[in-house]
Formats: structure tokens, sequence, C-alpha cells
């Protein structure tokens, strides 16, 4: 984080002469348009596939800014979409659905959710998956590694007691932010830290206690809304244990406190070898399930690397700065400055469907706010974190949701009105800046 940080503070500070420029958000709202306007045009929104829409848009941003030569715009798309910390997103996405798809091929999937289905009654499966999320998530320091891993759960999960898919989809996502939100090896935690130049605990404690009402009112909705599901219930489900170590041991590692990478790698040799020895797979199957894990995630992360280089040519056509502008002038008083940390963060969210890198980029221009109207750092540190968080999952473009949406085999903007943790997180957000909460020294 701390070569991320240094490399954000070389090359995206904002001086007094960048000017803003509004006309550079025209290619995200080219994307925009034709990613969501298509779908809600058509009732489908697999009728505009989400990659023919975000090259339109880069094409877009290539063709303006006529003083740059093309050639030295074709270096800025790659070098945005070689960020390290979107290199590192990659690699976590390969890991992730190569773990996936052993996990699954071996039959952990299977055994976990009958054994689900065995300890807890229907109407309570749901809110299971939530708080499983929110501890692996919180565990692990990574949304995108818990929704990858759970997806396919949460599939089975509605398939066995009748519910809708998007639903079981929007319990994960709610649970893996509130982690992202929270994990202390989280690079948006990390990164929020870092900007605002406080210490992890003192973040952490102010945080808790704005978020943790959200995370029981999303929970409370889960199970009234699935209070009816235990009707479904009514046949044994067997399950093997040893199948569910894979997950358990992905668990275990990352309370520990191991790097994301290494509890993946470990988690997808943990599942070869249980697969192997229960001859559920052999080896060249296993080698097979890699590859397709692998496969799986092509997509996203070329999604992902194409975004990044979006975000860079807006970046240097001054789209971002103007953002940055138009949201900090607006600060007034020592509550005016927290809601135009907020904005800033969940607009430069908006523009780059990345929580990490909208902190990075938000941060400093935060903490100069917080510093001018007297905003205690552990505060704007937790601000950008939960508002950022917030915007992040409920993005329908948005790595979280579009993974979810991928294994599902479903729209990702069907899982977006079940997301209700985030919905929740931005309004415990606006309370907590309002009524000045918590009010007691952490």
């Amino acid at each position: 984080m701390k070569n991320l940080f240094q490399y954000w503070k070389e090359d995206h500070i904002m001086t007094d002469q960048q000017k803003g420029n509004p006309l550079a958000l025209i290619p995200f709202g080219v994307f925009i348009l034709l990613f969501i306007g298509s779908g809600i045009a058509t009732g489908d929104f697999y009728q505009m596939p989400v990659l023919v829409a975000l090259f339109a848009a880069i094409l877009v941003a290539l063709f303006m800014n006529r003083k740059t030569d093309f050639q030295t715009k074709l270096q800025q798309l790659t070098k945005g979409g070689g960020h390290p910390d979107i290199i590192l997103m990659v690699i976590i996405f390969l890991l992730a659905g190569a773990f996936s798809s052993v996990a699954e091929g071996m039959g952990a999937v299977d055994a976990t959710v009958n054994l689900g289905l065995s300890i807890l009654p229907g109407n309570l499966l749901v809110v299971g998956l939530f708080i499983i999320a929110c501890f692996i998530s919180i565990s692990m320091g990574t949304s995108v590694g818990t929704v990858v891993a759970l997806a396919p759960i949460g599939v089975g999960v509605a398939d066995e007691i009748g519910i809708s898919v998007a639903l079981t989809m929007g319990a994960i996502v709610s649970g893996a932010m509130f982690g992202d939100n929270l994990s202390i090896i989280s690079d948006t935690t990390i990164a929020a830290v870092r900007t605002q130049g406080t210490k992890m605990k003192d973040k952490f404690k102010a945080n808790f206690f704005i978020v943790l009402p959200a995370a029981i009112i999303t929970a409370v909705i889960f199970g009234v809304i699935t209070a009816d599901a235990s009707q479904a219930l009514q046949e044994e489900y067997p399950f093997e244990i040893v199948k569910v170590l894979p997950y358990l041991g992905v668990l275990i590692f990352a309370v520990i406190g191991i790097n994301v990478i290494y509890v993946l790698m470990g988690g997808i040799i943990f599942a070869g070898v249980i697969g192997l020895l229960t001859n559920d797979i052999g080896l060249f199957n296993f080698v097979t399930l890699l590859g397709e894990g692998f496969q799986g995630m092509q997509n996203l992360s070329l999604l992902v690397i194409l975004l990044g280089g979006l975000v860079e040519l807006i970046r240097q056509n001054g789209g971002i700065d103007f953002l940055l502008q138009a949201i900090s002038r607006r600060a007034k008083s020592n509550r005016g400055g927290e809601f135009s940390i907020a904005g800033l963060v969940g607009a430069v969210n908006l523009s780059t469907a990345n929580n990490t890198i909208s902190i990075i980029t938000a941060g400093p221009l935060a903490k100069q706010i917080s510093d001018e109207y007297g905003i205690d750092a552990k505060r704007s540190a937790s601000l950008l974190d939960i508002f950022s968080s917030s915007v992040q999952g409920l993005l329908p473009y948005g790595a979280q949701i579009l993974s979810v949406a991928g294994v599902a085999s479903i729209s990702p903007v069907s899982i977006v009105p079940f997301c209700f943790y985030p919905i929740l997180l931005a309004l415990s957000g606006i309370i907590a800046i309002l009524f000045r909460f918590p009010k007691f020294t952490l």
C-alpha cells in the first residue's frame, strides 16, 4: 500500500493550476447510457455486452482532447489499466475463480449448502449467508474474494428453498461490503487510514459504531423477507463434513491475518487435495477445474483493466479534477466539510467503480477539508470508507455485483434492490453526520 500511495502522490496530486473539465466525463456517460440505458429500453440487460459499452466509451475518450496526441493517450490508457491496484485485483479475481471452481468440483458447495440446510431453518439461511459473508470479508479483507467464493453457495441455497437468486446474491454482496469497510487488512481501509494520517484501531472503532446498526437492520430485513422459506425444507440433506473444510480453512487463515493471495492459493491446494483423497476429482480434472476457474474470470478481469484505463483518460482530461473541485468548494462548516468528504468520495467512486482507487484519489483533498474544518482524522477516514463502500456495493457495473451476477447468470441490475446493507450504510453515514454520532470519545 505504501507504493500505491506514493504512486498517487507522484501522478495524481492536484495543483492550483489544474482545472476541472466537466466534458471529460462524457465517455463515462456514454458507458452508462449504453450499458444501463439499453437494458432499460429493451428490458434485457444482456442486450448490450458490458465490454462493448466500455470499449465504446474508451474510443470516445481517445478521440477527445485534441491537444494531446493519440499515442500519448494510448499510453495513458495502458497506464491506467496497469495501475498496481488494478493488477492486484485481477490476480485476486483469477485465484478466487480458481478456488471457487475447484471447491465446487470436489463437492464443497453442495456439502456447505446441505450443512446449512440441515442446521438452519429455511427462514434463517439468507441471514446466515449475510453473516458468513460479513465474517469472511472482514477476515480476508476483500469483498471480491468473498462474493466469488460464496456466490455458488448462494445459488444452491436459492434453488433448495425456492427463493430469488437475486436475493441471495444481494445478501452476499451486503455482507462482503460490511467486511470490506471494516477489515484491518482491506485495501480500502488501509488507504483511508494512510491518506488521513490516523491509526487503524481508532478508525475501526469510529467506523464500527456507525455501521453496526446498518448491519443489524439488514439481518432483520433478510429474516423478514424469507420468513416463509422454511416451508420448502421437507427432506434430508446429507453432507460430508470433510468437504466443508476448504471454506473453513480459508476462513481460519484469513482470521489469522494471512495475505489474501496466500489464503486463496492455500484454499485451492487444500480443496484439490481433499478432492483427490475422496476420489471426487482426479489430477487432470483438478488442472481442468483450475483452467475453468481462470477462464470464468477473464471477462471480469478484462473489464476491470479497461475500466481502469478509461478512468485514467478521464482523469487526464480533467474529469476527476472537476468532481473534486465541484464538491469540495461547498464545504462551509464542520458538518458541511463531512458532507463534502462523503459526496467527494461517492462521486469519484461512481466514476471509477473502484472504492480503493476512489479513496486514494479523494483522500488528500479530504485531508485538506478535515484540517480546515476541524474534522478528526479517524472521522474523515471512516467517512471515506463508509461512502465509498456504500456506492461500490450498489454499482451494477462494480466488480462485486458483476461477479455474483456472472456466477448466478442473472442481470446485475436485478441484484441491486436486494443490496440492503450498502443502502443502510449510506443512511447510517448521513445520520452520523447530521447528529454528530458517535458523540463519545473513542
